[in-house]
């Protein structure tokens, strides 16, 4: 059988939907990988969204570096404060709530995620693989030990308990890599997944946007759900065309159905 599509809002008996959930019932090793889409349908700007009040003026690309927080910690630090403080109003939105629930019906399912706000442990999701670190999480600038986040910090940036430097928070900043470890989790689950999913992501950024050909070249079946088409989306054997809010729970419950 060929690619299949499913679009709108009504989308329970697709049979795009319906392919997706019974690959999913028979699979022993699902991997689900999730963009800055899932995160913006709670409310949380994608990273290069333009920003507001005091900072305007900034750039991400121009604060979020090693070399700006060299240059200027306390308003990098500052920067990522005002967006903890932000983040504090958020709550996980039903994509979410469901790829916690469907974690808890499958054998294995591994969730790889390139967001950094927390929204997917905050839902109850557990086995999740963070690309892009989290922005609950403090690291130390000089050893890297990580802690977590204390929101009643006063120092602009505080410094580590046990060396004295600065911390900073624990993500990926341009110009950096991806921790080894993080990414050989990753590269391995998709190379022995059975069934791949992608949502709300641009499937364009690397290495996140490899995950999706390595899982298809070691035979995944290869599920896209996303409001618009990508790079990957000819290629995938479902794409289905809606927000993870909606199309998700729908799933979830074709899967429940099926596992009866």
């Amino acid at each position: 059988m060929g690619r299949q599509t499913a679009s709108g809002s009504k989308l329970a008996c697709e049979p795009a939907l319906e392919k997706l959930a019974g690959a999913m019932s028979n699979a022993q090793k699902v991997v689900v990988a999730t963009g800055a889409g899932v995160s913006a349908e709670s409310g949380i700007p994608t990273f290069r969204d333009k920003q507001s009040g005091l900072w305007a003026k900034y750039r991400p690309e121009d604060l979020a570096t090693p070399e700006a927080f060299r240059r200027q910690p306390s308003t990098v630090w500052d920067w990522y404060q005002w967006r903890r403080t932000r983040l504090a109003s958020v709550n996980p939105n039903p994509g979410h709530y469901a790829l916690a629930k469907l974690e808890g019906l499958l054998p294995a399912l591994t969730l790889i995620t390139q967001n950094v706000d927390g929204l997917h442990a905050a839902a109850g999701s557990n086995r999740i693989i963070e690309l892009h670190g989290n922005i609950r999480r403090n690291r130390c600038s000089r050893e890297g030990i990580v802690s977590n986040w204390n929101p009643v910090e006063t120092a602009s940036p505080p410094a580590c308990t046990r060396c004295g430097a600065n911390l900073r928070p624990d993500v990926v900043w341009f110009g950096e890599g991806l921790d080894p470890a993080v990414l050989d989790a990753a590269f391995n689950a998709s190379a022995q997944c059975d069934v791949f999913i992608s949502v709300g992501t641009s499937a364009v950024v690397e290495p996140a946007a490899s995950l999706a050909r390595i899982a298809m070249g070691n035979g995944a079946m290869v599920a896209e759900i996303n409001p618009q088409k990508t790079p990957l989306t000819n290629d995938a054997a479902i794409f289905i065309a809606g927000k993870s809010g909606e199309v998700l729970p729908r799933v979830l419950q074709l899967l429940l159905v099926n596992l009866g």
